[in-house]
């Protein structure tokens, strides 16, 4: 068992000694008040510096990445994050440039902002964009909190928020954080929103309809356009959660679809290493009734009157603006890996990345069922998919006695990341498997093998599936108890 740098320290040992200053010592309390000052110093390790990093390399090799195995996380979109992109980040214009920095002095972050604020504009169809937000859900919470400007603007008072049982998980967190109630919508027998159950429960009293298209079954709606006429028919909003926008980019956009507000993840649809909580970007993009609403301060690009070359701020007079949403602009070294991941591809680039995500979601769906396994794990929608499908492993806990969470267990312990398991909750026994268009043929291939490897092994000997994972650095953990009693810090 691997031991934490706590365990490896020991007492006098040190990894640098710095030189000796020449600078006069004075008292630590007249420098620091003594209400900040320390009672005792800080514990920390002691350890050689070849055991430091020898202790970090072991651990880095003990985690599953992208750069180590097949990730097919269904609705997170963990591709393939080109590596030009970590090194345009981290040139010292962009890693090295202060948040505080005044405008004037951040003239080519600014114009990578606005730019880029530009291109997800015409991605989405929608002419207005904000950056601020960090990441997915506080985007969705971005898009609500408009959404009720919007509506308080007109002096409506609204209550409800319509979200289908497909939505993300986060949906009904940021409905309640909105301070709305949510509704939920029913699905049809082919995956898309139930439209009699829409007309029933869309009235005056709605705000928004939260919606991702295609969505979480990985389906695209064909009654999108009715959806649309329905919901501005009373007066709400029409927003568009950006998770699945891999799919789409380039073929259609929101905004023609009729969205009046989308969120994109950055970090999802355009290269940004993310997981483990961060990091991510959110920035959403609205239509022009929307737009006086946004978050201040806008990126905006100001052309002197005499003809001059035009110049980059930040604009404050917002009066209508739901204001900060948070300390600066967003998370700008993902602006800058997006930003290049676009400008590289270009439009027809962007487009190609989308029908490759889609042609090697099919591809797969047709390799699994040759392969057989859909006697065990049949598709729960048996229709044309876009970048995502989901399989049900109900039968294979009936007849195998082998469940979702065992199968996604079992393969680790053949160098495949699990994908998504148990969502989304209206499929029993629910496995959502998104490819991505950054995987080949190959790996495709060796993925419907390995899935039909278990399931005859399990056929055989179901305890191995049960028991699994084997060759992993931790065996099966207990994930409801860790949930419930998260042991965050070393143990004194």
């Amino acid at each position: 068992m691997t031991q934490t740098i706590f365990e490896i320290s020991q007492e006098g040992r040190r990894a640098f000694v710095p030189p000796a200053t020449d600078v006069p010592e004075r008292p630590l309390d007249e420098l620091i008040p003594a209400r900040l000052l320390r009672s005792e110093p800080a514990r920390l390790p002691e350890v050689a510096e070849p055991e430091i990093v020898r202790h970090y390399n072991r651990l880095s090799k003990r985690n599953f990445d992208l750069d180590t195995g097949f990730y097919p996380l269904g609705s997170c979109t963990m591709k393939h994050n080109p590596k030009l992109h970590e090194r345009v980040a981290a040139l010292p214009g962009n890693a090295r440039l202060h948040p505080a920095q005044n405008p004037r002095r951040a003239q080519g972050a600014l114009e990578l902002m606005w730019r880029l604020q530009g291109a997800l504009a015409e991605i989405a169809g929608l002419p207005h964009v904000s950056l601020q937000p960090s990441a997915g859900s506080h985007g969705e919470l971005a898009g609500v909190l408009l959404t009720r400007a919007y509506h308080e603007d007109r002096g409506e008072t609204r209550h409800k928020v319509l979200t289908p049982d497909t939505a993300h998980g986060t949906n009904p967190a940021t409905v309640t954080m909105a301070g709305y109630e949510l509704v939920k919508l029913a699905s049809n027998a082919d995956g898309g929103i139930d439209l009699d159950d829409l007309r029933a429960k869309a009235d005056e009293d709605v705000a928004c309809l939260m919606l991702t298209n295609p969505n979480t079954l990985g389906l695209f709606d064909p009654d999108i356009e009715e959806i649309a006429r329905i919901v501005h028919g009373v007066g709400a909003t029409l927003y568009y959660d950006g998770a699945n926008l891999n799919a789409i980019v380039g073929v259609c956009r929101p905004g023609d679809m009729g969205f009046d507000i989308v969120h994109f993840n950055l970090h999802k649809t355009f290269t940004q290493p993310h997981g483990g909580g961060g990091p991510g970007a959110g920035p959403i993009a609205v239509s022009e009734r929307i737009e006086p609403y946004l978050p201040r301060p806008q990126v905006v690009r100001r052309t002197p009157d005499n003809g001059g070359e035009p110049t980059f701020d930040l604009e404050y007079d917002r009066p209508k603006s739901i204001g900060r949403l948070r300390g600066f602009q967003g998370n700008y070294g993902v602006f800058v890996r997006s930003y290049a991941y676009i400008r590289s591809l270009g439009a027809e680039g962007l487009k190609e990345m989308s029908e490759i995500a889609v042609l090697n979601a099919n591809y797969l769906l047709a390799r699994l069922r040759e392969r057989g396994v859909a006697e065990y794990l049949p598709v729960a929608y048996d229709r044309l998919c876009m970048h995502e499908f989901v399989l049900s492993g109900a039968p294979m806990k009936r007849d195998l006695k082998v469940k979702t969470l065992d199968l996604a267990k079992r393969l680790l312990d053949h160098g495949v990341h699990p994908p998504t398991v148990y969502f989304p909750l209206l499929v029993d026994e629910a496995l959502l498997i998104e490819p991505t268009e950054t995987e080949t043929k190959e790996t495709l291939d060796a993925f419907a093998d390995t899935i039909a490897e278990i399931l005859r092994e399990a056929r055989e000997d179901p305890t191995i599936a049960q028991t699994a994972p084997h060759t992993t650095p931790v065996r099966r953990l207990d994930e409801a108890a860790a949930a419930k009693r998260p042991v965050i810090r070393q143990p004194l």
